[in-house]
């Protein structure tokens, strides 16, 4: 039997039939009733985008706490624990606060509908606007336009991150459309940092920026950022910064640490706190490496990640980072949702691996069947094959290369599932 902020989660998750339903209206209903906390948030750096938002914000959070500052964060999903989402002055919020703040979100909304987001978004804001913090970082759920965390009218800056297609059924079928919903976060007067974008998503950006009168620092205009002999250079109108590589893995990390140290220059941080972005930065399940818990001691000589990508950007960012790695035979064990662009996802992957595991998501009702899993992979070209589990895959790939490298991926379900079963 489940107790304290589970059961009130579970409670939580009744409030609405649907798990997804943009709008801001019962947000707003909810958030008054509260006394409107969205109000009372230290200054608020709000994150949009398809790719990188939880890395950007990492890194933003790593520079500004070396630099002595006290950080609100929020983000979603979390991996284990429903804790991670909300993190207070530094600190996870604890299991007491979490319940007490539940149960009081619950009863100021009564019997009226609310998504869980919806519901727990609000509660985050309340804890927010309690504990005293110089900043809030704030990450979009689903889009950005009708997103719960859309409620902060006057943000000290705004975040873009690269705009992909993913979420199609919410946010629209074209780069464009989406483009318009992420941007919806942009506010009348506040600066939007802009990470890179495809031509048909900058534009749209461009224009809601233009019309609300919102400085935008892009990249490839106001400031700009790449590797070079081993290192990371940035350079916008306030000089040039020579700093190592992202100690997150990949080279997509290049890009995210660029819109990282844009944001971080803005509001005035110096080149300490920029170090301490790219070096500092912790960011679960985007390519993690597990050297320790039981899964990764059932097959010692395996090098094991494990990666939460699941749209057909994020497959091209793993292949990116694999492709960078030392060469090493490398095997995949993927499980992925039903949503999902699954041959999008692995069609960049296939040149780099030797073969695929495919399994459910354990307890996961959106799982896609490993065997649909299998026959994507095999249709991409890779050698595939569907296991029980991912202990079984495992297990079975280092009988055969007791030195390969594996990669779980295919969704953050997943890897919340793994961190939780190896932690």
């Amino acid at each position: 039997m489940t107790s304290g902020s589970d059961a009130v989660l579970q409670r939580m998750m009744t409030l609405h039939p649907k798990v997804i339903d943009l709008t801001l209206d019962r947000v707003h209903r909810l958030l008054t009733a509260l006394g409107n906390p969205e109000r009372r948030l230290p200054p608020v750096i709000h994150i949009a985008g398809t790719n990188g938002k939880g890395s950007t914000q990492a890194m933003i959070r790593a520079g500004m706490e070396a630099a002595g500052k006290t950080v609100h964060a929020y983000t979603s999903p979390h991996l284990a624990r429903f804790h991670e989402r909300i993190r207070l002055a530094g600190e996870l919020i604890s299991e007491p606060a979490l319940t007490a703040l539940l149960d009081e979100c619950v009863a100021a909304n009564g019997p009226d509908e609310i998504t869980f987001f919806e519901i727990t978004t609000c509660a985050a804001f309340l804890a927010f606007a309690r504990t005293p913090a110089d900043y809030t970082l704030l990450e979009v759920g689903l889009g950005g336009r009708l997103d719960a965390t859309n409620v902060v009218e006057h943000p000290a800056l705004c975040i873009i991150t690269p705009v992909s297609i993913d979420h199609q059924q919410y946010l629209g079928e074209t780069l464009a459309e989406i483009a318009g919903e992420k941007a919806g976060i942009i506010k009348r007067l506040t600066p939007c940092v802009v990470g890179p974008q495809a031509e048909d998503g900058l534009v749209v950006i461009e224009t809601r920026a233009a019309r609300l009168g919102a400085p935008l620092l892009a990249q490839g205009q106001d400031w700009h950022v790449w590797a070079e002999a081993g290192r990371l250079v940035f350079q916008d109108g306030n000089g040039l910064l020579d700093l190592p590589l992202p100690n997150l893995p990949g080279p997509h990390q290049i890009d995210n640490a660029g819109a990282a140290l844009a944001a971080l220059r803005f509001l005035g941080f110096d080149a300490a706190a920029c170090e301490a972005a790219v070096t500092r930065a912790e960011w679960p399940a985007r390519m993690q490496r597990l050297r320790t818990g039981p899964l990764a001691a059932s097959a010692p000589g395996v090098e094991l990640w494990l990666d939460g990508g699941h749209n057909p950007a994020g497959g091209q960012a793993i292949a990116a980072t694999l492709a960078a790695m030392p060469k090493r035979p490398t095997h995949l064990i993927c499980g992925m949702l039903n949503t999902k662009d699954i041959g999008g996802y692995l069609a960049p992957l296939a040149p780099q691996v030797q073969s695929l595991h495919a399994v459910s998501i354990p307890g996961e009702a959106n799982t896609l069947p490993a065997e649909a899993t299998c026959a994507a992979a095999l249709a991409a070209g890779m050698q595939a094959t569907t296991a029980v589990s991912v202990a079984a895959a495992l297990a079975d790939i280092a009988a055969d290369d007791p030195a390969a490298r594996v990669l779980i991926c295919g969704s953050l379900y997943l890897a919340g599932s793994i961190l939780r079963e190896n932690g």
